[in-house]
């Protein structure tokens, strides 16, 4: 007689279901108030803003090219801005163009797939999946000590997506994706505002102490339940535990920093209530009104933000006629070639360019006792592929990190299609993270950026 088979109850697949939808609240309960950083030194802080489908780049023989092409004309310190990144003009001095990047295993892939391979340069070529960490986490996993959370991974549709189609751009040390959050007011909830309302030190200790009983038996009964499973299902399993060793995690942090205040800060500002389906620039604003907030508190040195998803998925495909009045979304215009096509992308690229400006100027006006923000941020906003989704030639904008070193000012350009992880090196080198190599790089970036 055979080995009779063995199926989960419906009744109990739907119970764990419930406990599986309350966690990440519960990671959100465990926070109730922010610390400060316990470092004496000068913070440094890493923040990545990503736009989908490429950009507008009209060919140099097209009369559009010296108004609508994203990259400038010219190269050096004498280049001239077209209109498309006009918008960043009052930052010349504070930013580098970069031309030419790209992840050597992504430069033959759709674009939409290279869009997972942005911060990793990982391998999705073939059958096999192989990405790998992204540089925001190994930032996070080396600074994750000076502060209450380790990172943030902000999106305008949040979770996960799919393979292909990510809606983060972060990956954890796995090559797995982590989730991205796009509910404003929640996230200012969780982070920012809970306590407010008079709990005690020990009622929220308390609460935490029932959080950590609660996470120990999902993962008791998780680890039981894994067990009875087949090969397939014991891998999914084990990203669900992975999943819940963070929660956990995290809520050993929040016991740690449980006594220590956040910094004052006033929040009077900030739009919560904003609808991305009605006022994207709004929405957009108001998630870099978070990040900058994050900053001015020391609640993480590490956020990376995803302005929108690929391929017309998602809100941000109707940004171009709600916010521009346009009469095609934005992976649309990516594939138009009609008489208008080189004027449309171009000013829907301004458009995004406007955005990142605002942030910009946020940072640069913004003050901790360190100085302006955006002194001690590189910033570097961008896409992964060019135009019509050719995984070569990122359009790239890095800023800010003056203190850190950072010396801008320049239009560089790489002929030679340089691995942008190569970029990354020098980057974490920027940040105190002493290494010679990062994904599929050859060494540092060779340019005087970093000094």
């Amino acid at each position: 007689m055979g080995k009779k088979s063995w199926k989960l109850d419906r009744r109990t697949f739907l119970k764990g279901l419930g406990v599986t939808c309350m966690l990440p609240y519960l990671e959100a309960m465990g926070d109730p108030f922010m610390g400060s950083s316990t470092s004496s030194e000068v913070p440094k802080r890493l923040c990545f803003v990503y736009f989908p489908n490429g950009c507008g780049l009209p060919p140099e023989e097209n009369p559009d090219h010296k108004n609508w092409s994203w990259f400038p004309i010219g190269e050096g310190r004498d280049y001239k801005l077209t209109k498309t990144l006009s918008p960043l003009a009052p930052f010349r001095d504070e930013m580098s163009i970069i031309k030419g990047l790209s992840h050597p295993r992504s430069r033959n892939l759709l674009g939409h797939l290279a869009g997972d391979t942005w911060l990793t340069g990982g391998d999705l070529r073939g059958n096999e999946y192989k990405n790998n960490i992204s540089v925001d986490q190994v930032v996070a996993q080396h600074y994750s000590k000076y502060t209450r959370y380790p990172y943030l991974a902000l999106s305008t549709d949040g979770g996960v997506g799919y393979k292909s189609r990510v809606s983060t751009l972060s990956f954890d040390h796995t090559g797995k994706p982590l989730p991205s959050e796009h509910r404003q007011r929640q996230i200012f909830e969780r982070y920012f505002a809970q306590g407010g309302s008079g709990e005690t030190s020990a009622a929220r200790k308390k609460s935490l102490q029932q959080d950590k009983k609660i996470v120990d038996l999902v993962l008791e009964d998780s680890k039981n339940l894994q067990k009875r499973l087949g090969k397939s299902d014991q891998q999914k399993m084990d990203e669900y535990l992975t999943s819940l060793n963070s929660v956990e995690t995290q809520i050993k942090r929040n016991e740690e920093w449980l006594d220590i205040p956040m910094k004052d800060f006033n929040a009077d500002h900030l739009n919560l209530n904003v609808n991305a389906t009605v006022d994207p620039q709004g929405y957009i604003r108001s998630t870099f009104d978070l990040m900058v907030l994050a900053m001015q508190v020391d609640l993480t040195r590490v956020m990376t933000y995803m302005m929108a998803r690929e391929d017309g998925m998602g809100f941000g495909e109707n940004f171009p006629k709600i916010a521009l009045g346009l009469q095609r979304g934005h992976h649309a215009i990516s594939h138009d070639k009609s008489a208008n096509h080189w004027q449309e992308w171009g000013r829907y690229d301004q458009w995004l360019a406007k955005q990142y400006a605002y942030f910009l100027d946020r940072m640069k006006n913004t003050h901790d006792e360190y100085g302006s923000l955006l002194e001690n941020t590189m910033v570097l906003y961008g896409s992964a592929c060019s135009t019509t989704h050719d995984a070569i030639n990122y359009p790239l904008v890095l800023a800010g990190g003056s203190k850190m070193g950072v010396k801008h000012g320049k239009y560089i350009k790489y002929e030679d299609q340089m691995p942008m992880s190569n970029l990354f090196v020098s980057m974490l080198n920027t940040m105190g993270i002493e290494t010679e190599s990062f994904s599929d790089s050859t060494g540092k970036l060779d340019t005087d950026i970093f000094g």
